[in-house]
């Protein structure tokens, strides 16, 4: 007999619950309410249902006044991954500009900051930290969103991060499982592959996982990328092989399994999102993250009855399901008695440093200590007049989008009013010149080393004009150009004021 719990059976219940669906607007649509009514269990924000911390804290109210445990999750990595801050930038570095210092209270402090801001808005689990190894430069998704090529410090500074959210209450979930910084193609694209062999994803992409593991991270992402040393069938997120095999009965994780997005085509293409979620499940994943592009009540509707159905006609088991649906309420537990215990600020364990209290500019400081400048052959004169910038721009990926403003052209302006910008998509400088006219220029690159015509343009505009400044805020990878080069190791906001600090002499 099936068993009704709030006039909705028991199988539909678990299947709603194992959903993480984003949806459209700044307020919780009716149907999104109906369905946490129904069992739906947790929500991801994204940065089209985010204006300002007050609305942003109106709705998770919203969401919660229909039930008090529902999980809110948001893609916040800080650094260019922003969800809160997505029109201004973030007030954040990112992993990159973290992992150069490599200072892990820094680190642990820039995390509790974050979690702070999210907490009081009601947000209680973050997908983040990326603890993927970027040990491929060329990579177009990871880059500034890794710690850095190096395992073990990739591994330091993940525990870090993990422990400055959890620490006040925001549950961390460590991404992409097993590894993506091997890859040369976005899984938003496609299905990326990586053919190396166990001895190098041991000794590589797992020692960062195995670290999260260990310091009680309470989620895990994984990736849609083929690992053909551990299943050369199926992507992570729909390997047993990887899921249940790997993360669980070899590392360990006794916490909630996310996938990462199910309409991205690395799975969507090939398996379509109803069939990948079933996989998903089955191969022990617990919730399934849907809504960065798909997010309406049909997109719900049908995950919903493909789960069911798969148990109904025996491909999932039920015990599979029933599991999952356990975990994410487990977790859902344990954001609820945090708030239950007065928020963010009364979490034992988050006693604060100096100079990392809630509302300090922790941000800011640990911009400006990422900050690598390297002085050209000439003596450099700090700019006293307002500039032209030129940025370079290359095509964003998707995880990063193209809302979000980046560059030092604003904070420049701020210092030196005035400041003109323009944005170029080729290697002429002509148009850069005729624009600049008398005054300096300042160049403004992103991943340059993975761009030949970046380099040629900046060749070129550093042969007409010697005087030159140059700005890196991806990779530090190419060689030093320019009358001063300065890398911000990110592209977040406070990135570009600690540069723009740098270009007029201010820098502390």
């Amino acid at each position: 007999m099936t068993t009704l719990v709030h006039g909705t059976d028991t199988l539909t219940r678990d299947a709603l619950t194992v959903l993480q669906p984003g949806f459209v607007g700044t307020t919780a649509p009716d149907w999104l309410l109906r369905r946490i009514g129904e069992g739906l269990s947790s929500v991801g924000l994204f940065g089209r249902n985010i204006v300002s911390p007050e609305q942003l804290t109106a709705l998770t109210a919203q969401l919660r006044a229909e039930g008090d445990d529902v999980l809110v999750a948001i893609d916040e990595e800080g650094g260019d991954v922003t969800r809160l801050e997505v029109k201004q930038g973030s007030s954040f570095p990112g992993n990159y500009a973290l992992g150069s210092v490599d200072d892990v209270e820094l680190t642990r402090a820039v995390a509790r900051e974050l979690g702070r801001r999210l907490a009081r808005c009601g947000v209680d689990l973050n997908w983040a930290p990326s603890a993927d190894v970027n040990s491929n430069a060329e990579n177009p998704v990871i880059g500034v969103r890794s710690f850095g090529p190096d395992p073990d410090l990739v591994a330091r500074h993940t525990v870090a991060y993990v422990d400055g959210l959890q620490g006040v209450g925001v549950a961390a979930c460590t991404k992409h499982f097993p590894g993506h910084g091997d890859t040369n193609v976005d899984s938003h694209d496609a299905l990326p592959r990586i053919d190396v062999d166990l001895a190098t994803l041991h000794a590589r992409e797992l020692v960062p996982f195995r670290a999260a593991v260990a310091a009680g991270t309470k989620a895990v992402m994984s990736a849609h990328i083929l690992l053909s040393a551990l299943d050369p069938h199926r992507p992570a997120t729909l390997s047993p092989q990887i899921l249940t095999g790997l993360l669980r009965q070899e590392l360990g994780f006794e916490g909630l399994i996310v996938t990462d997005g199910m309409e991205m085509q690395a799975v969507a293409a090939t398996y379509g999102i109803e069939r990948g979620s079933v996989l998903a499940i089955a191969a022990g994943a617990d919730a399934i993250c849907v809504g960065g592009g798909l997010c309406d009540e049909g997109t719900v509707l049908r995950l919903r009855d493909a789960l069911v159905n798969a148990v109904r006609t025996g491909e999932l088991p039920e015990e599979r399901l029933a599991d999952a649906a356990a975990r994410v309420r487990a977790l859902a537990a344990w954001t609820q008695s945090h708030r239950a215990r007065g928020g963010a600020e009364t979490v034992p364990g988050a006693a604060v440093q100096e100079g990392t209290a809630p509302g300090a500019d922790i941000g800011l400081v640990a911009a400006r200590r990422a900050l690598k400048v390297t002085r050209g052959e000439r003596p450099y004169t700090p700019m006293t007049s307002a500039p032209y910038v030129a940025s370079f721009t290359p095509v964003a990926n998707f995880a990063v989008g193209d809302e979000t403003p980046w560059g030092i052209a604003a904070e420049l302006g701020r210092l030196l009013p005035g400041t003109e910008t323009g944005s170029y998509a080729d290697s002429s400088v002509d148009a850069v010149l005729a624009a600049a006219g008398e005054r300096r220029i300042v160049a403004v690159v992103r991943d340059a080393h993975r761009h030949p015509w970046m380099t040629q343009a900046l060749d070129s505009l550093v042969a007409a004009r010697p005087d030159t400044v140059v700005v890196e805020m991806g990779l530090n990878e190419a060689e030093p150009r320019g009358a001063l080069h300065i890398a911000t190791h990110g592209a977040a906001r406070v990135c570009g004021r600690a540069a723009a600090e740098a270009v007029v002499g201010t820098a502390s």
